[in-house]
């Protein structure tokens, strides 16, 4: 019987990094706290784009209706900064709201950084994928992935998506006992 690879978006939202000014970090960090994380099989379908709404929205919607991304994660855009357009992207191409991602995220964030309620970080549902947004910051990116990450295996189970086994010395997913 062969397992069926999940496949996770990561996205990169960077101007600078998208024009290949600078080489993306935060992508690289997204991926290797995924491995770490993860035990089940999976596969990143990784992209690094402009902060441009339009495009954001183009790519979540590709990954999560043409690619079939479980999970998509991004990084970068949700400051205040004009060009900070990622939650709205992510509110515009999302059916639900899951507004409790980007508190835990801000409250996590604060215990390190009193500016973390400046970030705009939010997630989504879209068909059968949850999309989280992340600050850019390599260090606060593995904050916040820390304090979410427990919740996303039985979020997909709730979505009928495949199931994340997790290495439990690293990070305790929360799965309801039967």
């Amino acid at each position: 019987m062969t397992i069926k690879k999940a496949k996770i978006g990561i996205v990169t939202v960077s101007d600078r990094a998208s024009k290949g000014v600078y080489d993306d970090l935060s992508g690289q960090v997204i991926m290797a706290t995924l491995d770490e994380f993860l035990t089940s099989p999976w596969q990143p379908v990784y992209e690094v784009i402009p902060d441009e709404k339009d495009v954001i929205c183009a790519t979540l919607i590709k990954m999560a209706d043409e690619l079939g991304c479980c999970l998509i994660v991004t990084t970068g855009g949700t400051g205040p900064a004009k060009r900070d357009v990622t939650p709205e992207a992510t509110e515009a191409v999302c059916d639900r709201m899951m507004p409790g991602f980007g508190e835990l995220m801000r409250a996590e964030s604060l215990k390190f950084v009193a500016t973390a309620i400046l970030s705009r970080q939010t997630a989504g549902l879209r068909g059968s994928s949850l999309i989280v947004n992340l600050p850019g910051k390599p260090k606060a990116i593995r904050e916040c992935l820390d304090a979410v990450f427990p919740a996303v295996p039985y979020c997909i189970d709730l979505m009928e998506g495949p199931y994340l086994e997790c290495d439990e010395t690293v990070i305790k997913p929360f799965r309801p006992k039967n």
